[in-house]
């Protein structure tokens, strides 16, 4: 269905009917022309995304249900990074004239698995029609009481540095599907060229092409990249084990950008060990396939969205405890620097490396 059929309000009324509230908190949702929330006893987080089309995804191999989960898990991602809970969603799209009601339903339905799965509520939002793709933002409400709340600021010499997860596998998920995209373009121009020349590959009139990628072992990459998970499990571990992090941090643009951002806002050094970083047993085949260096890519790959965190040296043993949490580093004094320590202990400055779209390129 054509999305002009329905128009702006009745496109919203489809989407939005059977939204159910699931927080306190939200005293009004969809349907007037503000959202009404209400905190009386906790600090608001706010945070916001914009997603561009051929910038931060490409629909090539991205379809729409998975397009919207990882849309709201990115920014639910950023609360959680700062030890809060989200509660309401607010999402706003710019649509071209090729997407239909049917492609919007389904980045909703990827919307609302992302949010039931953490009791969010959708609350309201905007769309309007674009000329250049699709273009989404999203912002994320949030609650945490005062004491609760982590900034990047409260790194101490001595602390522990420790990571959730493993690194990189998003990155080697976007460059197998990268590869096999490009495989795809390679084969349906040979095909072109043949049917050009009288050979019957291509259907009369069309442009498809009988293409299987090869994904066999890589399920996982390709999970990472296009169905990632905000680590709201490991602030429950942390609050279980009685356990607050001192700095913390999601990982959107890779490791060594977001130590970084921790060194210099805590006024601090660390020291990373690269035989403590986390990493996939896909994540390191997939490295060697491409001829790529796998902790460079764990280091630098971004879009893992797992959580970087600092805790006193004294809860070594908690820590060390915690399922899914790996110590890969301490923080040092300032005037020590950032560094990266080899498995052959030879020591490199950490670079921010990591991805940056206002970066130009070259």
């Amino acid at each position: 269905m054509e999305i002009a059929k329905l128009g702006e309000f009745g496109l919203i009324d489809r989407l939005t009917k059977d939204l159910k509230q699931q927080n306190e908190s939200t005293k009004y949702g969809v349907g007037d022309d503000c959202a009404v929330l209400s905190y009386p006893d906790s600090r608001v987080l706010i945070t916001t995304d914009m997603l561009m089309e051929g910038v931060h995804f490409d629909l090539t191999y991205m379809d729409m249900q998975h397009l919207g989960y990882k849309s709201a898990m990115v920014n639910l991602s950023d609360i959680f990074a700062m030890n809060g809970t989200p509660r309401q969603l607010v999402v706003s799209l710019a649509l071209s004239k090729r997407f239909t009601v049917e492609d919007v339903e389904a980045f909703y339905e990827g919307l609302r698995m992302a949010c039931e799965k953490w009791n969010v509520d959708i609350v309201g939002g905007d769309t309007t029609s674009s000329l250049t793709g699709l273009a989404i933002s999203i912002t994320c409400i949030g609650e945490a009481r005062e004491t609760d709340i982590v900034y990047r600021n409260g790194a101490k010499d001595t602390d522990l540095i420790c990571v959730s997860g493993d690194l990189g596998a998003a990155y080697m998920g976007l460059q197998l599907l990268e590869r096999e995209k490009a495989v795809y373009y390679q084969q349906l121009a040979e095909a072109r060229k043949q049917r050009q020349s009288g050979a019957k590959v291509l259907a009369e009139g069309s442009e498809e092409l009988e293409f299987t990628p090869d994904f066999a072992g890589k399920e996982y990459l390709l999970q990472r990249q296009l169905q990632p998970e905000a680590r709201g499990d490991i602030l429950r571990q942390l609050h279980d084990v009685g356990i607050q992090p001192t700095a913390m941090m999601d990982i959107s643009d890779g490791l060594s950008s977001e130590i970084l951002h921790i060194c210099k806002q805590s006024n601090c050094g660390c020291r990373l060990y690269e035989k403590n970083i986390p990493i996939d047993y896909q994540t390191a085949v997939m490295a060697e396939e491409l001829n790529m260096n796998v902790t460079t890519c764990a280091m630098n790959g971004g879009e893992d969205y797992e959580l970087l965190f600092t805790v006193p040296i004294g809860d070594y043993e908690k820590v060390d405890g915690m399922e899914g949490v790996r110590i890969i580093g301490h923080i040092t004094r300032p005037e020590l620097g950032a560094y990266l320590i080899t498995r052959d202990n030879q020591e490199f400055e950490i670079k921010a490396q990591g991805w940056n779209p206002l970066r130009n390129e070259k």
